[in-house]
């Protein structure tokens, strides 16, 4: 019950001025690929019957085109926050 209530704080925390565990623009992205993803399948399943090669050649391009559009942007997105965390000027070793 606990890891719930945490959960659904940060969830609201997201769209408050609160800082959140969570990424905004990640949860959004997520589910703005998870509904491209179902509808993707949905399509892929309901004309499959009636699919030349071609087509599903091309539907499998756009898949992989979305799956690497994701991985590049979440890839840039790190890059960007490694960027943007100052260097450790302490002359203490590092914490394992």
């Amino acid at each position: 019950m606990k890891n719930i209530k945490w959960l659904i704080t940060e969830i609201v925390n997201i769209y408050s001025n609160k800082d959140s565990f969570f990424s905004k623009k990640r949860i959004e992205s997520g589910i703005a690929f998870v509904i491209a993803q179902w509808g993707m399948i949905t399509y892929f399943i309901h004309k499959y019957s009636n699919m030349q090669m071609s087509d599903i050649a091309l539907w499998a391009s756009i898949e992989f085109a979305v799956a690497g559009y994701m991985i590049s942007y979440i890839q840039k997105e790190k890059k960007e926050q490694s960027n943007d965390t100052p260097p450790n000027n302490s002359t203490d070793p590092p914490i394992n």
